[in-house]
C-alpha cells in the first residue's frame, strides 16, 4: 500500500489493515466467516426435506421452500444485502440505514407471505420421497435438527458412523428388519436427532447472541461514552456513576433471574447481555474522545459550526473506534459463553439446538458420551478462540510497542 492511500485512511482503517495482515487474525476471520456461511444457509445444508424433487406427472418441486421460516428469510435477506453493500462505495451510515431498512421490509414481507407448517412430520417427507419421486436432490446432511427419526423405531444416543438395524415396517405377521440407510457423522443425541444437523443450526444462536448483544452494547456505549468524553464536566461525572452502577450488575445472575420469572427467550438474552455490558465500551470511547477533542481538526470542525452529531460520529468516532473493536471482539466471545453457560445449566432455549445444551447431554447419564462433549465443546472453543485471536491482533496493532515486539519475534 502506498503512502498516498495510507494518508487517506482514518486511524481505524489503518489499524484494521495492520491487524488483518497477521496470520492469527486471518485464521480467526476464516473461522468466523465459515460459521457465518453455515448459519446463513443452515436450512439448505441440513434438512430432511429434499432441495429438489422430480415427479413424472407433476414436474419439479422444491419441498424445502415450504419449511423455510420467517427467520430464514430475514437471515438470507440480510446476508445478500450485506454482500451487496460491501461492494458498493457508500458511506457507513448510509449502509447501516439500508441494512436496517432491508431487515424491516423482509420481516414484514416474511410475516405476511411465509407460513411454515405448525407441526412438521418429517417421516412423511422421508417416506413420500422414497415412494413417489423419480429423482431428488437431498441436502448434504439429510436430517433436520428436530427430526427425531421416529419412523426408525427406538432411537437415542448413537456414536458417530454407527448404522444400527431398526424395525421400519411390518408386513403380515412377519416383522421385516431393514438396514437403515443412514449415516450420522457426529452421532445422535438423546432423542435421536442428528448431532451434526443440530450443530449447524446452533451456529445461528451462537452468532446471533454474539453479534446482536454486542451491537446493542456498542450502540449504547458509543453514545454515552461519546457524550461523556466530548462534554466532560457534570455530564462526565453523571455518566461515570451510571457506568459504575451497570458494572456492578452480575450479568449471569440477572439472566438466571429473568429466565426464572419470564421464561426462556433468545431475544431477552440478547437485550440483557447488551444492556449490562455497554459500560466497558463507554469507557473506551470516553478515553478516546477526551484525547481527540483537543485536536486541531476537531477544533476547526467546531469553529466551522458543524452539528454535534457530525463532530462526534463523523470526525471523532472513525479515529477513536480502534480500541472499541478490540473490546467488541472479546465481548462477542463473552456473549457466546454466557449463552452456552445458560444452555449447559438447562436454562437455555426450549427445543432449540444449542451447543451448550448438547454439551450438557454428554454427562447426563451414567456413561460418558464423548461425541456430545467433543463436537459442541470444540465448536465453542474454536469460536471463542477465533474472536480472541482477532481481538489480540487488533490490540497489538493499536499498541506500537506490541507491534514492534511482534515484528521482532
Amino acid at each position: 500500500m502506498n503512502k498516498n492511500n495510507m494518508s487517506q485512511q482514518s486511524f481505524g482503517q489503518r489499524i484494521l489493515s495492520k491487524a488483518f495482515r497477521r496470520i492469527s487474525a486471518k485464521m480467526g476471520i476464516a473461522w468466523i466467516f465459515l460459521l457465518l456461511i453455515i448459519a446463513t444457509f443452515a436450512p439448505f445444508i441440513a434438512n430432511t426435506a429434499p432441495l429438489l424433487s422430480y415427479h413424472a406427472e407433476t414436474g419439479l418441486h422444491f419441498p424445502i421452500l415450504s419449511l423455510l421460516t420467517v427467520e430464514d428469510v430475514i437471515v438470507l435477506s440480510v446476508f445478500f444485502t450485506g454482500l451487496l453493500l460491501w461492494k458498493l462505495s457508500l458511506s457507513h451510515p448510509l449502509k447501516l440505514g439500508i441494512l436496517l431498512l432491508v431487515i424491516v421490509i423482509s420481516s414484514l414481507l416474511a410475516n405476511h407471505f411465509v407460513s411454515p407448517p405448525a407441526v412438521i412430520i418429517y417421516d412423511n417427507y422421508r417416506n413420500a420421497s422414497l415412494q413417489s419421486a423419480d429423482w431428488q436432490i437431498m441436502p448434504p446432511i439429510p436430517y433436520s435438527p428436530r427430526d427425531y427419526l421416529r419412523d426408525y423405531g427406538d432411537t437415542g444416543l448413537e456414536a458417530p458412523f454407527a448404522q444400527p438395524i431398526h424395525p421400519i415396517h411390518q408386513t403380515g405377521s412377519e416383522l421385516e428388519k431393514v438396514q437403515a440407510n443412514r449415516l450420522h457423522w457426529m452421532g445422535t443425541e438423546e432423542n435421536g436427532a442428528d448431532v451434526m444437523s443440530r450443530m449447524i443450526h446452533a451456529s445461528r444462536i451462537a452468532l446471533g447472541i454474539g453479534f446482536i448483544a454486542t451491537g446493542i452494547a456498542m450502540f449504547i456505549g458509543v453514545i454515552i461514552g461519546g457524550l461523556m468524553g466530548y462534554f466532560s464536566g457534570i455530564i462526565d461525572m453523571i455518566g461515570m456513576r451510571l457506568v459504575e452502577i451497570f458494572e456492578a450488575v452480575p450479568t449471569l445472575f440477572l439472566l438466571l433471574t429473568f429466565v426464572a420469572f419470564f421464561g426462556r427467550s433468545m431475544y431477552m438474552m440478547m437485550v440483557i447481555i447488551g444492556i449490562t455490558s455497554w459500560s466497558g465500551y463507554a469507557r473506551y470511547i470516553r478515553a478516546e474522545f477526551l484525547k481527540l477533542r483537543k485536536q486541531d481538526y476537531i477544533q476547526a470542525a467546531i469553529a466551522s459550526g458543524l452539528p454535534l452529531r457530525s463532530i462526534l460520529f463523523r470526525h471523532m468516532l472513525p479515529n477513536g473506534i480502534a480500541p472499541l473493536l478490540v473490546a467488541a471482539s472479546f465481548g462477542v466471545a463473552s456473549a457466546i459463553l454466557a449463552e452456552a453457560t445458560l444452555s449447559f445449566l438447562g436454562l437455555g432455549l426450549v427445543d432449540a439446538p444449542s451447543w451448550g445444551q448438547m454439551l450438557n447431554q454428554a454427562v447426563q447419564s451414567s456413561s460418558f458420551h464423548w461425541w456430545m462433549a467433543v463436537f459442541p465443546g470444540g465448536a465453542i472453543f474454536m469460536t471463542v478462540f477465533a474472536y480472541n485471536l482477532l481481538g489480540e491482533a487488533l490490540r497489538d496493532a493499536i499498541d506500537p510497542q506490541l507491534s514492534q515486539k511482534a515484528g521482532v519475534s
